[in-house]
């Protein structure tokens, strides 16, 4: 389990995910007691350490992972988000994120306000459903709060230290981004569901 705040900004040390289905990520932060066998979210993706040194950390990516999130896209040297998995009695300071992606969304447009920049993500309907406004969305691991959503997409707008310190900083309108929605919001629908069939 992860809150969505992100610790460090890696970068991918091998061309992609090699021929063996792993990633090199380059690291200091999230490493500094990690074991083989935890979990470290890669832009928001729950990856399992299979090893760590003090610079970084390599990860299996299965051909599903890799299909279905934008891993599978990076690259060497891009940046990607990080974050340790969660310890009882942490703080929770973003929300539950459980590492597991819901679909790939686009980055549709970028307008900066005021001191923010506001950022319109397209989104399948399947994961529409379960964005709300004010409520909470990971966004290649980020928790962020929904500023507004319709048919088509969501937006969330960005403090200038979220753009500093991770992936969002370098955003631009073509963007393929990792969703997650709030766990929450599928466990209530997942429990309504068979009310809502033997009382509808």
């Amino acid at each position: 389990m992860f809150t969505g705040i992100v610790e460090e900004l890696g970068s991918v040390e091998r061309n992609a995910i090699d021929a063996e289905g792993r990633l090199g990520i380059a690291a200091r932060e999230v490493v500094r007691d990690v074991a083989v066998g935890d979990s470290i979210a890669v832009n928001g993706c729950c990856l399992t350490v299979v090893s760590a040194t003090e610079g970084g950390f390599v990860a299996d990516v299965v051909p599903e992972t890799g299909r279905r999130t934008n891993l599978g896209a990076l690259r060497q040297g891009d940046p990607v988000n990080l974050e340790a998995a969660m310890r009882l009695g942490d703080r929770l300071g973003g929300h539950m994120v459980s590492g597991h992606v819901d679909a790939v969304g686009t980055v549709a447009a970028l307008t900066p306000e005021g001191n923010a920049v506001v950022v319109r993500i397209e989104a399948p309907g399947d994961v529409l459903r379960y964005v709300v406004e004010k409520g909470s969305v990971a966004v290649d691991g980020i928790s962020l709060t929904v500023v507004s959503v319709d048919a088509a997409g969501f937006t969330v707008s960005l403090i200038p230290h979220t753009l500093a310190v991770t992936v969002a900083g370098r955003w631009q309108p073509g963007s393929a981004v990792n969703l997650e929605t709030d766990i929450v919001a599928k466990y209530v629908e997942k429990g309504l569901g068979p009310h809502g069939a033997r009382h509808g």
